[in-house]
């Protein structure tokens, strides 16, 4: 069983666009970095949000890797906007969800700018914005974008309930928002739910691998369900949702100009556009990209694959960890985010070489608006 559930959750991810923004939160991430013009980055892609956040702080570069081609192209097509296109354009494909006529923005300005896996995806796909069918934003589309749209679906069909969502977001004080989510959560969870979201498929669509969802089980008397339930009543009764665009994209389809990633804010467009060309995307692993470029890399963004590394490939979480200390300088920042609450899979190789800051870790990790993570770790290489 295991064997068929961890090819499922490989045919998700290797045949799909899983990530359509990313699920990390860059001013948390920026305060624990301390990137500078001499830094020099090394991150997941993921849906490249974050790389071109990232670019306000003026790194001298930042190479994307990632082994799903899509996701590359789906920072290569924002990328091409950046360079070619406007922030009007910008502002609908990624910011409302949907553009007025993005067969003609493609085929005009876009398509030419991209590299060739990048137009192979989006020849197919650019329908995605047309703001047409059941599925009427981008951000219901892809794999977590799907299961979005799903939820989306369960509580529109209960128009008390999604008013009281929407309310949540429009609160002005945390007392309301804790009120109003506890009173979203005593509808919301129930049997059939902790059973849906139980399911590997469901994990599956939102990119969750096996192993993590193994420390759910283990950790929660409600698997998944329960780590879901802490998680949201901590980002929702503690942290204030007027700038909560994570959440807020994939209940509405859309952010709002108030209310988005740095990158999608007018006032930082000429800025990134101007640093554009700093980022470059790799289709490869970690370890393939420092066997391949070498280097005195400044910063790591691993994001939380090493929990997938230490659980199914261990000679391979290894390697990965001696490539990245042989491509550092001394001060390397590393960051990474686990499904665990304790992290105990670092080599000791590691260990020694490697100091965990846990107190600024920590301290960053209360204010993630997000908060789907269990734990977040900052290494600083010696």
């Amino acid at each position: 069983m295991n064997g068929f559930r961890d090819w499922f959750f490989r045919q998700v991810h290797t045949k799909n666009l899983v990530y359509n923004t990313c699920w990390e939160d860059p001013r948390c991430d920026r305060e624990l970095l301390n990137l500078d013009a001499n830094s020099e980055m090394v991150m997941i892609t993921s849906a490249g949000c974050n790389a071109l956040d990232y670019l306000l702080d003026n790194p001298a570069a930042i190479h994307c890797v990632d082994m799903n081609p899509r996701q590359n192209a789906l920072l290569e097509l924002k990328l091409a906007i950046f360079k070619h296109g406007s922030f009007e354009d910008l502002f609908e494909l990624f910011g409302q969800g949907k553009h007025h006529d993005p067969k003609a923005l493609y085929k005009d300005i876009l398509r030419a700018n991209l590299p060739d896996f990048a137009q192979k995806y989006w020849d197919k796909n650019m329908n995605f914005f047309n703001g047409k069918g059941i599925r009427k934003t981008f951000y219901h589309h892809g794999t977590s974008g799907t299961f979005a749209w799903m939820v989306n679906g369960y509580l529109k069909a209960r128009k008390n309930l999604y008013q009281k969502v929407q309310q949540l977001f429009e609160a002005q004080s945390l007392d309301k928002q804790a009120s109003l989510y506890y009173e979203i959560e005593q509808v919301i969870i129930n049997g059939v739910i902790e059973w849906l979201v139980n399911r590997h498929l469901t994990m599956s669509l939102v990119g969750v691998p096996r192993s993590q969802q193994e420390l759910f089980v283990n950790n929660y008397d409600r698997g998944a369900l329960g780590y879901i339930q802490e998680s949201l009543r901590r980002v929702f009764t503690e942290l204030p949702t007027q700038d909560n665009y994570f959440w807020k994209v994939y209940l509405s389809g859309s952010y709002s100009p108030t209310c988005c990633p740095s990158y999608l804010e007018q006032t930082n467009f000429d800025s990134i556009k101007s640093k554009a060309s700093h980022i470059d995307t790799n289709t490869t692993t970690i370890s393939e990209f420092l066997k391949s470029n070498p280097g005195q890399y400044s910063h790591y963004v691993l994001l939380d694959h090493q929990d997938w590394l230490a659980a199914n490939n261990r000679p391979a979480l290894e390697e990965e960890w001696d490539l990245i200390l042989k491509n550092s300088r001394p001060g390397t920042r590393i960051l990474l985010r686990s499904a665990a609450q304790e992290v105990d899979f670092f080599p000791d190789f590691v260990l020694d070489r490697v100091y965990f800051d846990q107190e600024a870790s920590q301290a960053s990790h209360t204010k993630d608006r997000v908060g789907t993570y269990a734990s977040v770790y900052l290494g600083i290489v010696s």
